[in-house]
């Protein structure tokens, strides 16, 4: 259909759209009450469009909508499909997926608390997102001194108990949950108290315990009264480091902004129980100075769409269009009303002021150090070129690794630096065909054959540098099949990684780079991260192979039940630990065949 009868087509109803290029790549996702007045309004020339709008319109080809009841399931959609897709046109959180959280497994019947990249809808609370990870580490640190909870891994259960507890319940880093050592409810107590130190609430927290050690030494328990007050003492003076801010005690976030280009600073300040106890700045892409509006609504979708704690006030530095149905999905998530507000004086403007200025802070901080890490990798690019006396720039190097374990499924990888970066799209793994047993001179000699006859046949130009795994004889190999292809004189050289010696064609002794020099952190970050893509891919073939093996080999599994049942659960090992009624949920799989297949790999499991 065409993108005008799309547009006629569109329906009077609240939705999300979905603006596609020509490849079918989703290029903005947005929101609207009405998806027909909001999609056509783009299309219309009599709009004072922004330059940002007008290239987008210029490369929509196609359009799709998702309708939805509200414009508060339309808000929730759009953010979850930003994520999704990360459309170019979208102002988005920067690498918001490795921003770290902490996770506490309250799906457990005995929770842990770790940090995390990856959520979940898993019955788990998140806390976060964080942009420092030094300090995430260091509040788990403390919580594990003051809630010694469980950190292992064990599936615990009130039912399932250990004979014995591991070291770190006899070095009193843990209560023994495994052994029965602490009650359920003693244990659920303490989780509480974790999740109110992570929601800011250490006041809270002190009443709460304060109130525990008043019972126990009514009852003169006077050991873990002691306890207590030394948990109460520890929390006081992270509190007395905390500087208040607002005499009403109340709980807010405090958010603002500074602009640079296309890229905006989002500082958050976290203030609760009057006490600022915390602070991030975020980065964003694809902003503009003249859409502060945009930039906050869409930061407000991003980040509390995976907070746990939401305050009841949460101040802006100016007031936004989609105020109210923001307001009304943050209430639904809180379960209590939330208030979007715009201070324009007192104490609460101060605290908007002072986010603006810890933003225009960061935001240029931030461009110094980008500009900084910008300059790194072209600076290994020039110093190689001296140091190995290249006619020209390394602009794209090409390095090689052999991945050959134990003799048994070898592979190799080639990795793509181009001006000292990483280009991964043009990574390629290969399977060794023609060697037997552990050769890796011949390995590589095979593999430099099949990549370099290939781009000379096809009439493609060479890489500026190639740079193998290895020593002399490594080299010798890759040089012979390089001089039978016509291109001696391609730029070649072996790192060996025990000196980091570089070898060269017709050089007796190898060069050594200088230590603190970038040309060599370069060729180490070539040389290492091609290790890394050749073990991963060695590690995926054999474990793959020992699956297969493993599941052919029982009874009335044929390919069919084999891909259901590795499908269904990801792994041989999530497998071997499902349960029969969990193996006959899988589709073909009967209770009969679901017994056999358990007790075959019971039988056949290691202890």
């Amino acid at each position: 259909m065409k993108l005008e009868q799309q547009l006629d087509n569109l329906p009077n109803s609240p939705g999300v759209y979905l603006m596609q290029n020509k490849s079918g790549q989703v290029i903005y996702v947005g929101k609207a009450k009405s998806l027909r007045k909001r999609v056509r309004s783009y299309f219309q020339k009599s709009r004072n469009h922004s330059l940002k709008t007008k290239a987008l319109v210029k490369r929509i080809s196609d359009l799709d909508y998702i309708l939805t009841d509200s414009e508060v399931e339309a808000l929730i959609l759009e953010a979850t499909m930003i994520k999704k897709y990360n459309p170019k046109f979208n102002i988005r959180l920067k690498d918001d997926k490795t921003y770290p959280y902490i996770k506490i497994t309250t799906n457990e019947d005995y929770p842990r608390v770790f940090m995390t990249r990856i959520v979940k809808k898993d019955g788990a609370k998140y806390f976060g997102p964080y942009t420092n990870v030094n300090a995430v580490r260091k509040t788990l640190k403390l919580l594990r001194d003051l809630f010694p909870l469980r950190n292992c891994k064990k599936k615990l259960t009130e039912q399932k108990k250990e004979e014995r507890a591991c070291l770190n319940y006899h070095i009193e880093k843990c209560l023994g949950p495994c052994i029965e050592e602490i009650p359920s409810n003693e244990y659920q107590n303490m989780v509480k108290e974790v999740q109110l130190f992570l929601e800011g609430k250490q006041q809270d927290l002190i009443k709460e315990l304060e109130g525990q050690m008043q019972e126990v030494a009514e009852k003169r328990d006077f050991e873990i009264a002691a306890e207590l007050r030394d948990q109460i003492t520890a929390i006081k003076k992270i509190t007395k480091k905390q500087k208040m801010v607002s005499p009403n005690f109340e709980d807010q976030d405090v958010i603002a902004t500074a602009h640079e280009d296309d890229l905006a600073c989002v500082q958050i300040m976290v203030v609760r129980n009057g006490r600022l106890v915390g602070e991030e700045d975020f980065i964003m892409e694809g902003t503009s100075i003249e859409a502060i509006d945009e930039t906050l609504t869409a930061f407000l979708k991003q980040y509390y769409m995976n907070t746990n704690y939401i305050p009841k006030e949460i101040l802006l530095e100016i007031e936004i269009e989609d105020k109210e149905i923001i307001e009304d999905w943050l209430n639904e998530k809180r379960g209590s009303r939330v208030h979007l507000k715009t201070p324009q004086r007192g104490a609460k403007k101060e605290l908007v002021n002072m986010a603006q200025r810890n933003a225009k802070y960061n935001l240029k901080d931030y461009l110094i150090k980008s500009d900084y890490q910008s300059r790194k990798p072209l600076k290994g690019v020039s110093q190689l070129q001296t140091y190995l006396d290249l006619d020209k720039p390394p602009i794209r190097v090409e390095g090689f690794d052999i991945s050959n374990i134990q003799g048994t499924d070898p592979v190799a990888s080639l990795v793509v630096f181009e001006n000292g970066r990483p280009k991964k799209s043009d990574y390629r793994r290969f399977k060794i065909k023609t060697v037997e047993g552990p050769n890796d001179f011949a390995m590589m000699e095979e593999v430099v054959q099949r990549r370099y006859s290939r781009l000379v046949n096809e009439g493609q130009q060479m890489p500026d540098l190639i740079l193998i795994d290895g020593g002399k004889g490594q080299l010798n190999f890759a040089l012979k099949i390089l001089d039978n292809l016509g291109v001696a004189d391609q730029p070649i050289f072996g790192l060996a990684k025990r000196e980091e010696e570089v070898f060269v064609k017709d050089r007796q002794n190898p060069i050594i780079l200088p230590r603190d020099s970038e040309a060599l952190y370069l060729i180490q970050r070539i040389r290492d991260e091609a290790h890394r893509f050749a073990v991963n891919y060695h590690r995926k073939l054999r474990s793959r192979r020992v699956t297969h093996s493993m599941l052919d080999d029982i009874p009335g599994i044929g390919e069919k039940r084999r891909k259901s049942l590795l499908k269904y659960f990801g792994s041989l090992d999530k497998i071997r630990k499902a349960s029969i009624e969990e193996l006959g949920e899988v589709h073909g799989i009967s209770q009969k065949m679901a017994t056999t297949i358990y007790n075959y790999l019971k039988e056949h499991t290691r202890p």
